[in-house]
């Protein structure tokens, strides 16, 4: 089967001194060629959105739209090499950079919702938390590779759902 979910070799595996997955070949392949599809029409989305964003003619706007879709070119050309890398040290910094690009692409997310709808104070506090906590997710990833992945699920959760707070605001300032 393509993708064989009992497959034991995806069970971690010790690996200097730190357990990594390990995907089939098949699956490694159907992974990298997907999130190469996802990287090249993120690519396209990018620059779609900065040439509608240039007609606006706000700053602002273009910047905010660039930032999404930079974020989102990154988590899959990160993704992509991640999964087509064989050589093992090279494998370990990509998986890193993948995972933190996870971090990225929330925090990209947020960034026009935040500076272009919600505006003002709401804005820049739920965009500076958001960030704030992108960045130290990236950190721990970083240092802990691995290690604390409750604290970084954690994370994942508190971006996810920060916008609560400013729910109302939100709600109130979408066109």
């Amino acid at each position: 089967m393509f993708l064989n979910m009992a497959d034991k070799s995806k069970a971690p595996v010790k690996n200097s001194s730190k357990y990594i997955k390990v995907y089939s070949q098949d699956e490694e392949i159907f992974n990298a060629v997907t999130h190469g599809v996802g990287a090249a029409l993120s690519v396209l989305g990018l620059i779609l959105m900065v040439v509608k964003s240039a007609a606006f003619g706000s700053t602002l706007y273009l910047a905010s739209t660039a930032v999404f879709g930079i974020s989102m070119v990154l988590l899959y050309t990160l993704s992509t090499l991640y999964h087509s890398i064989k050589q093992e040290k090279a494998k370990q910094v990509f998986k890193i950079l993948d995972h933190s690009s996870i971090f990225l692409l929330i925090a990209g997310t947020y960034t026009p919702f935040t500076l272009l709808v919600l505006r003002g104070a709401w804005g820049w506090s739920i965009f500076g938390v958001v960030w704030g906590l992108a960045v130290t997710g990236i950190v721990i990833e970083s240092i802990f590779i691995n290690k604390l992945k409750f604290l970084t699920l954690i994370l994942y959760l508190s971006m996810g759902w920060v916008v609560i707070v400013a729910l109302r605001p939100l709600i109130r300032s979408m066109p």
